[in-house]
């Protein structure tokens, strides 16, 4: 994608890139591995922003005369009008996005192109477009994790009060109710947003006028160009404004986060869609049928969620391995920076999007949770505060009490609820009928009033507050 190449000037011909260094051209295999305007020229609109702010700032310094940067800035707007349009071509033999544009614009402005590329390198300018793509790609993401949380919020709040088993080890727990559940991954996709917005505030300085690693003898003014492309300053040491590929891992690793929390909820949605747990029922928008068994509904959907966290996991090995070894400053490996932050992003987005649309569609079956939230004894734990808090026994003790009334009733086959009074102070003659107003799964669920918790009432109050916080 770059080299270290001479700052007074671009070449609209491949074979003299370089100057005259090179007597020869590369060989057709050398092209190809060497190319990278396959895929980077998707930072098509960032390089031209970039190179715009410079062109400007270099006719105030007095570098560029005001005719030469009318005709640049006119030139590279032509060129952003033919990118989006589809009537511009994109050659590989001149490598990357940078000679794509550069070229056309020497066929539009003439030599007023070649002085474009005055006091900056290919490697200053490729730092650029990849901040203000990965810039971009952060408030794109952030946008859309915030439809998802608004999607989980409202599922909360119309199921508040609905009831359901809570699991540890997959195993019933306690009853929680199900807008709790959904508030969970609220909270959880509001830590990746603020993940992604400390990213954003780290990586906002400006690399441009770095030149190709040592800064330049041109007078020029990066803080100008800074404030025209949105960062907060430029970058301090012209060395590591060339080599820092920081921002790039952190926007992976915060990816790998967030789809590894999507992968959760998907990997949930996927058992609780099944025949033997029926908690909730996905729209046919989201699922796909079987070409042998017509009673399918797969949840297809969830299960590619679930799938491509590993692509986006992967893709931040990747990184992370092209830039373990690389001495300052820039080496041709940083080329392969960019499509796993390309893949990565236009993996998530599109699992965020699907996962929105799941939530938004999902039929919660209310009879359903309920009947299973009282499966496992998933009272027991209420017994015990019982015990504690109305007849004083110790924990440990109320413990262990809890534990032999389970097996009574593991043994008799029934719900703890079913046990008679006698049966129950058969164990422990302090138990009184009182207990049996803690035994339904409602008022156990009802019981959790400590801030954070379970209780209906809690819930409504967090989704109100989850509003005010995230969306």
């Amino acid at each position: 994608m770059s080299n270290d190449q001479d700052q007074a000037g671009g070449n609209s011909n491949a074979s003299a890139m370089w100057g005259g260094r090179f007597a020869g051209g590369p060989s057709a295999v050398m092209q190809r591995i060497n190319a990278s305007i396959d895929f980077d020229k998707r930072l098509y609109a960032q390089d031209i922003r970039g190179s715009k702010a410079h062109a400007a700032m270099l006719v105030k310094a007095g570098i560029l005369t005001a005719e030469d940067g009318l005709a640049i800035q006119g030139g590279l707007d032509q060129i952003l009008a033919e990118i989006e349009s589809g009537a511009f071509t994109f050659k590989t033999e001149l490598e990357d996005i940078h000679m794509n544009v550069e070229s056309r614009l020497a066929e539009l402005v003439g030599e007023a192109a070649g002085r474009l590329h005055t006091a900056r390198s290919r490697n200053d300018q490729v730092a650029t477009d990849f901040r203000l793509w990965v810039r971009d790609t952060l408030d794109g993401m952030e946008s859309a994790l915030k439809e998802l949380q608004a999607a989980l919020i409202e599922k909360a709040e119309q199921h508040a009060a609905s009831v359901m088993p809570g699991f540890t080890h997959l195993q019933a727990a306690q009853p929680v109710t199900f807008g709790h559940h959904m508030l969970a991954y609220v909270e959880m996709f509001g830590r990746d947003r603020s993940r992604l917005r400390d990213a954003r505030n780290r990586m906002n300085e400006c690399p441009l006028g770095a030149a190709a690693l040592a800064g330049t003898s041109f007078p020029i003014d990066r803080h100008m160009t800074a404030a025209a492309l949105g960062f907060d300053r430029p970058t301090a040491n012209s060395l590591d404004s060339v080599s820092d590929r920081d921002f790039a891992l952190e926007f992976l690793s915060d990816a790998a986060i967030c789809a590894i929390h999507l992968s959760r909820l998907a990997e949930e949605l996927v058992i609780w869609t099944t025949a033997q747990f029926r908690f909730v029922t996905l729209s046919d928008a989201f699922t796909t049928g079987s070409s042998i068994m017509p009673q399918k509904r797969n949840p297809d959907a969830a299960e590619l969620i679930r799938a491509k966290a590993g692509r986006v996991i992967g893709n931040l090995n990747s990184l992370l391995v092209v830039m373990k070894g690389l001495p300052l400053t820039y080496s041709k490996d940083m080329q392969d920076d960019k499509e796993p932050a390309f893949e990565a992003a236009d993996t998530l987005e599109l699992s965020i999007a699907a996962m929105t649309g799941m939530i938004r569609d999902l039929k919660v079956n209310t009879e359903r949770l309920k009947e299973s939230a009282g499966a496992g004894f998933t009272t027991a734990t209420d017994i015990a505060d019982w015990l504690v808090r109305v007849a004083g026994v110790p924990f440990r003790q109320a413990h262990h009490i809890t534990g032999r009334i389970v097996r009574i009733a593991e043994d008799k086959n029934c719900g703890l609820e079913e046990l008679s009074l006698a049966e129950l102070q058969g164990v422990d003659a302090r138990i009184t009928a009182d207990v049996f107003s803690v035994l339904g799964v409602e008022a156990s669920a009802s019981s959790r009033t400590s801030f954070g918790g379970t209780a209906p009432a809690n819930v409504a109050k967090a989704a109100t507050e989850a509003r005010k916080r995230f969306l």
